[in-house]
């Protein structure tokens, strides 16, 4: 197994604090733009962009037959799935609570790992599981005694599971190199799939502010183009189990970036869980890395 240097800690940090602040830039966005057309311009822009720098890199459009298939099973899982119904869904659901959810993937990689591939978990392993969703289970109670949209919810759990399906799918992506080619790629395939709902779904309405165009052309850039970059390299570098690792800052990065930019509120139960889940993961992914 690769060792994590410097520069792999450097990257998954940063990784780690770009894909959580794109809840907060979502929430944004779909405050002023319908979420399918949003997201379909944005997985449009950042592809045609990715394909773009791919080609001035030198990278070619022959990628490996696993590369192709998991470009197409990444872009539809994470992109039209987990980013389509995490969009819409908050329309209604905070940014903190989307976050929470999301970052119970590797905690449902570890159990799909277990169940399907039948990997051994361990002591450690078990353990973290069960904190995790412990932790889970703790802000959602205090959460569901407030008011809470519990469709946008469930949408936020459906598209937490699609995630969960593309970052078992990830492997295929990252080896065989044109990393900014699979980027590019696996964005476009998600576009042709968002635009499906948003034609059939949505009128074309846009508030055009000065807050819109900041968070989209940030969602663009960085989460968009980014972080998948960043994650594919890091995925390459390391592996993919201990790049998963980084996933454990997801819960407080993200609920962080949305209280201090949204002023969303953060209750006891959010704060203790959070921290519970966070220990989970670090637990879970501790407990992969150990010689078996």
């Amino acid at each position: 197994m690769a060792k994590i240097d410097g520069k792999a800690i450097l990257m998954g940090v940063a990784f780690g604090i770009i894909w959580a602040s794109a809840f907060t830039s979502a929430r944004v966005i779909v405050q002023y733009a319908p979420p399918f057309y949003a997201l379909t311009f944005r997985f449009l822009f950042s592809g045609v962009i990715g394909v773009g720098l791919a080609l001035a890199m030198g990278q070619s459009w022959r990628l490996t037959r696993q590369q192709w298939i998991a470009t197409v099973v990444f872009g539809i899982t994470q992109n039209a799935l987990y980013l389509g119904l995490n969009f819409y869904a908050m329309q209604t659901v905070e940014a903190s609570l989307a976050t929470i959810v999301a970052s119970t993937m590797p905690l449902l990689v570890g159990v799909a790992s277990w169940l399907i591939f039948k990997e051994r978990m361990g002591a450690l392993g078990g353990a973290g599981l069960c904190i995790g969703f412990l932790g889970v289970a703790l802000i959602m109670g205090a959460r569901l005694q407030g008011a809470v949209d519990l469709f946008g919810l469930m949408l936020c759990v459906i598209s937490v599971l699609s995630l969960t399906v593309a970052t078992l799918a990830v492997k295929g992506a990252s080896t065989g190199g044109n990393f900014m080619m699979v980027v590019g790629l696996q964005m476009l395939v998600g576009a042709a799939f968002v635009a499906v709902p948003a034609l059939a779904l949505e009128t074309f309405e846009v508030d055009w502010t000065w807050q819109l165009g900041v968070a989209f052309s940030y969602t663009v850039v960085l989460p968009g183009l980014g972080a998948t970059l960043i994650w594919f390299m890091l995925v390459d570098r390391i592996g993919a189990t201990p790049a998963a690792v980084f996933h454990f800052m997801t819960p407080f990065f993200g609920v962080s970036i949305a209280a201090l930019l949204l002023g969303e509120e953060l209750g006891s139960m959010d704060i203790i869980g959070v921290l519970i889940i966070t220990a989970g993961i670090l637990a879970v992914q501790m407990s992969k890395q150990r010689p078996r």
